[in-house]
């Protein structure tokens, strides 16, 4: 993924044929190495193609994909309180302490670009 990040980003900046030694500056612009099959591969597959033509087919082919579900009701609208008018604001529940978030490894042991 890190690689066609900035093989992409290359391509945003004008560079339309990006070379792996162009990928490989970018990463390490930013402190990652480059996996160097990888990068033959896909730099390989990419090779004389246009990267908005391939956004576009790979757009079409999600768009084909079932996302799931069918939907569902929506949430009812509280009409008690509406209806009870002023008699709801004067009692209010009690607030409810916040709480204590566990600490979590949340990048799973990887970064994003790792």
């Amino acid at each position: 993924m890190k690689h066609l990040a900035a093989y992409l980003l290359l391509g945003l900046g004008g560079n339309t044929s990006p070379s792996a030694e162009d990928v490989k500056g970018v990463l390490s612009s930013v402190g990652i190495d480059a996996d160097s099959d990888r990068l033959d591969k896909l730099i390989k597959e990419l090779e004389g193609k246009d990267l908005q033509e391939l956004i576009a087919e790979g757009s079409q082919k999600l768009a084909s994909v079932p996302s799931g579900g069918g939907g569902g009701g929506g949430a009812a609208a509280p009409a008690a309180g509406a209806a009870a008018g002023g008699a709801a604001a004067e009692e209010k529940a009690p607030e409810k302490e916040p709480e204590k978030e566990e600490e979590s490894d949340e990048d799973m042991g990887f970064g994003l670009f790792d």
